[in-house]
């Protein structure tokens, strides 16, 4: 099989940046990604990190090609006008390689800030009706559950009226809302391929994005060793809220082919005994080879653009392992 085969068998590939990261660094791995090949790169913003904005402005300005994802930005620690705002001008900026992603964020943090985030789903349905009245130009009334505005106008004419807006969606009814409203569905980091298959079932978007974190390297068992422990701490992170939120154990344990008292047991036993069955099925690990089938996977399912977090200590060179092709 040729390589313009074997890219053919593949999802659109991009890159996850987060608050962890200074904007400084996610304008060399921006350009790295262009450089290489890859399609986009998606900017995570959560709670009392680096704000996903100067990273964003940054690397509108440096780059040329690559998309630009929110992923995502939500109505609690953002109002929906000032989404508005912001993306507009950011796709103005990257002239127009902005996708907006909006979701109800982390819960739990969110909370603890002293927010009402009470009621994610009539919140994620005010500010879809909200951004995209302002995105198209219109002057917004709007009374909802969660927010209302009355007359807003965005001062000046947005330059891409039909801006693309995702959301990032787990349970059914928000999976359905979904499906409603948006232009496409994000789904998290720790959903197994067959997750996407039952979600796409119910949003039916035209555009699937799934996180995955990666290691790439020269041979399997470095690669292993470098994945093991990152995803042994998400594991961690995702039981622990699997035991309050049920579409949280939906996600990990009906559509992982992995028994319940698997999980448990995986908690509970140091990172580097982690079964690679966990590996097969949350994350994307091994040579570049093994790494390319396990992404073939996901484009199976009907993932359209899957993201990678990647885990080793030279995100450049992991890039580079993948042979995408560069570009100028």
């Amino acid at each position: 099989m040729g390589s313009d085969d074997r890219m053919d068998d593949l999802p659109r590939l991009g890159i996850r940046l987060h608050g962890g990261l200074a904007a400084s660094r996610c304008v060399e791995l921006a350009l790295s990604a262009e450089a290489n090949g890859f399609a986009s790169v998606w900017f995570a913003e959560n709670p009392l990190e680096r704000g996903a904005l100067p990273a964003l402005a940054a690397c509108a300005a440096a780059t040329r090609r690559i998309e630009l994802g929110i992923g995502v930005w939500n109505p609690f620690l953002r109002h929906p006008t000032q989404i508005a705002m912001d993306a507009s001008a950011l796709d103005e900026l990257s002239e127009g390689r902005l996708a907006l992603g909006i979701g109800s964020g982390l819960a739990g943090p969110i909370k603890r800030l002293g927010i009402d985030n009470s009621k994610p789903l009539a919140a994620l349905r005010d500010t879809f009706a909200i951004v995209r009245g302002l995105l198209a130009g219109e002057t917004v009334t709007y009374k909802g559950k969660a927010f209302t505005v009355e007359n807003a106008k965005l001062s000046y004419r947005p330059s891409r009226p039909a801006l693309p807006i995702l959301m990032a969606a787990r349970g059914p009814q928000a999976l359905k809302l979904c499906g409603s409203l948006a232009d496409g569905l994000m789904i998290s980091n720790m959903c197994p391929p067959g997750f996407a298959t039952w979600a796409a079932s119910i949003a039916r978007p035209a555009r699937l994005v799934q996180y995955a974190p990666c290691a790439i390297a020269a041979d399997h068992a470095t690669a292993m060793a470098a994945i093991k422990p990152v995803l042994h701490g998400m594991l961690k992170t995702f039981w622990a809220l699997a035991q309050t939120v049920p579409a949280a154990k939906v996600s990990l344990v009906e559509h992982s082919g992995i028994a319940e008292a698997d999980f448990a047991a995986a908690v509970n036993s140091p990172a580097a005994q982690l079964d690679e069955r966990f590996v097969e099925a949350f994350a994307v690990a091994g040579t570049a080879d093994e790494c390319l089938s396990r992404i073939a996977a996901y484009r199976r399912v009907g993932v359209t653009d899957l993201v990678l977090t990647f885990v080793g200590p030279d995100p450049v060179a992991d890039m580079a392992r993948f042979s995408l092709g560069a570009t100028t």
